[in-house]
C-alpha cells in the first residue's frame, strides 16, 4: 500500500507573530524574475518584514522559480528543499514559472505552505497573513493565458542592486516550438509609458545611476496598447526626458532591433552601448523549425549595423545547441556565423525538451554527449570573443559605475562600463554607487580587467 504523503498542518504565521519577522527570497532564472523578486522584497519591507542573508534563519522563505530548462526545474526543486531544511518552522512559499506550469511536481515536496502562480505574486504579503488553516500547501494559481493586464509592481527603490532591473513588459506571443515561457508567463502585456518614466524617476531619486529595462519579450513592448505603440517611442521619450544617468536594454529579438533603436542608442548618451540578441541557431532550417521569425542573413546584417554605428558596443548573443535535427553541418553554421562576427560574449544553452511544447516530440533528437561537446566548443569561442573585446580597450579611458560589493577574491572595487565590461580598481568604499573615470591597464589571462584612476 502506497504511503500517504505527510502534509504541513500548522498555520505558518502563528510561529512568527511574537518576534521580529525575517524573510529571504531565492531567485532563479532571468532578469524579469529578479526584478519581480526585488518588487516582492520592497512590498514585504513595507509590510514590516526584514530581509536577512540567505545563510541566516528566516521566518519566511520565498523561492522564485524558473523552468526554462529541465536543469532549471531541478535547481528550483533543490532550492525549495534547501530552504525547508535550513529554516525549520518557516513559512515556505514557492512561486515563479515552475510554480505556474508544474505545481503538481512542487506539491510532491514536503514542507511547503503556498504554491503561488504569477498572477498572485504581488499578493504574497496578504496571503501569508491570511487566517486560513490547513491543509497546506495551498495552491493559488490562475490561467495566465487569459491575463491581459500588465501587473503594476513598485520600482525596486530599496533593493540591494547597484543597477536595478525594471520590468516594463511581461509575457510572449511568439510560441517558439521549444519554449515553455508563454505557457508560464502568458500573453505579451506592457507597462504604460508614463508609468515607465515615473518608475525610472523614482529610482533616480532613490540614488541609482543606472536602470536595466527588462521584459520577457522586450521588443513587443507597447504592441498590446490601443492604439499600438512600440519600444522605439518609449526610448525616444526616455531620451527626451533623460530621467536617469544610464539606461540599459536587456535582450531584444534580432528582427525587432530596428535601425531607429540602434541610431538612437548611438546618438543619446543616456543609453548604454550594449545589446543582447537571442540568435539561438545560425542555420536557417533549424530557425524555421524553432519558429524563429528571422534568418541567418538578417542576424548578420544587424550585428554589422551595430558595429558600424557603435564600434565600442558590447554585443551579447544567446545560442541554443542540440535542437532536434541539428546536424553537424547545422551546428557549424551557427559556430561559423558567430566566429566571423564582432560578437562580445555568448550565453550557450543546451536544448532541453519541455513537456507541452511542440519540439519535445520532434524526431531526430541529438544525443546528450554530442550536445555537451558542441556546447563546450561554443563556450570556448565565447571566451575568446570576450577576451579579444576587452583587450581592445587597453590603455583607454572609460566610465564605470562602481558596485556596492567588492570582488570577493581580490577585495578590489568592481565597476561596469556602459558597454558591459567589468573593471576592477583599487579604491575606497566611498566610491561605491558612483560613476567614475578610469583607464584600462590590463586584461589578465582569466579575463579580469584591471583599471586605474588617473
Amino acid at each position: 500500500m502506497k504511503k500517504r504523503k505527510k502534509r504541513v498542518s500548522s498555520h505558518p504565521v502563528s510561529s512568527i507573530q511574537n518576534h521580529f519577522p525575517k524573510f529571504t527570497i531565492t531567485t532563479l532564472g532571468c532578469k524579469v524574475n529578479q526584478s519581480e523578486s526585488d518588487a516582492m522584497a520592497h512590498q514585504l519591507k513595507n509590510s514590516g518584514w526584514h530581509p536577512v542573508h540567505p545563510k541566516e534563519k528566516a521566518d519566511l522563505c520565498i523561492i522564485n522559480t524558473c523552468t526554462v530548462t529541465q536543469k532549471a526545474s531541478m535547481q528550483s526543486r533543490q532550492a525549495v528543499r534547501k530552504a525547508i531544511r535550513s529554516n525549520p518552522g518557516a513559512c515556505i512559499i514557492v512561486t515563479g514559472c515552475y510554480a505556474q506550469t508544474e505545481p503538481d511536481e512542487i506539491d510532491k515536496i514536503n514542507g511547503i505552505h503556498h504554491i503561488i502562480g504569477h498572477g498572485d505574486k504581488s499578493k504574497i504579503p496578504d496571503i501569508i497573513l491570511s487566517e486560513e488553516e490547513a491543509p497546506y500547501p495551498r495552491l493559488i494559481r490562475q490561467n495566465i493565458l487569459s491575463e491581459h493586464n500588465f501587473e503594476q509592481t513598485p520600482a525596486p527603490v530599496s533593493g540591494n542592486r547597484t543597477r536595478p532591473f525594471l520590468k516594463i513588459q511581461d509575457g510572449c506571443d511568439s510560441f517558439c516550438t521549444y519554449c515553455i515561457v508563454p505557457y508560464a508567463r502568458g500573453r505579451s502585456r506592457s507597462m504604460p509609458i508614463e508609468n515607465v518614466l515615473e518608475n525610472i524617476k523614482q529610482l533616480k531619486q532613490a540614488g541609482y545611476h543606472e536602470v536595466v529595462l527588462t521584459g520577457v519579450h522586450l521588443g513587443a513592448y507597447g504592441l498590446d496598447f490601443s492604439p499600438k505603440t512600440g519600444l522605439t517611442e518609449l526610448l525616444h521619450r526616455i531620451g527626451d526626458t533623460h530621467p536617469m544617468g544610464r539606461v540599459r536594454l536587456s535582450s531584444i529579438e534580432p528582427h525587432e532591433l530596428t535601425d531607429d533603436i540602434i541610431q538612437l542608442v548611438a546618438k543619446a548618451d543616456i543609453f548604454c552601448h550594449h545589446f543582447h540578441l537571442p540568435l539561438q541557431s545560425g542555420d536557417d532550417l533549424i530557425l524555421k523549425k524553432m519558429h524563429r521569425p528571422y534568418t541567418r542573413s538578417l542576424f548578420k546584417n544587424q550585428i554589422i549595423k551595430i558595429n558600424e554605428l557603435l564600434p565600442d558596443a558590447a554585443i551579447g548573443v544567446d545560442t541554443l545547441i542540440g535542437f532536434p535535427g541539428e546536424t553537424e553541418k547545422a551546428f557549424e553554421n551557427t559556430y561559423s556565423l558567430i566566429a566571423e562576427l564582432p560578437v562580445t560574449y555568448l550565453h550557450v544553452f543546451p536544448f532541453s525538451a519541455r513537456k507541452g511544447t511542440p519540439a519535445s516530440k520532434y524526431p531526430q533528437p541529438v544525443d546528450s554527449k554530442t550536445i555537451k561537446a558542441r556546447c563546450k566548443k561554443m563556450r570556448s569561442l565565447g571566451q575568446v570573443k570576450r577576451k579579444d573585446f576587452y583587450k581592445k580597450f587597453t590603455g583607454k579611458p572609460v566610465e564605470i559605475l562602481i558596485e556596492d560589493k567588492r570582488d570577493k577574491f581580490t577585495g578590489l572595487l568592481k565597476g561596469i562600463t556602459s558597454n558591459y565590461m567589468p573593471v576592477h580598481v583599487n579604491g575606497d568604499d566611498n566610491l561605491k554607487n558612483t560613476l567614475v573615470q578610469v583607464r584600462i591597464e590590463k586584461v589578465k589571462s582569466d579575463k579580469k580587467v584591471l583599471g586605474a584612476f588617473y
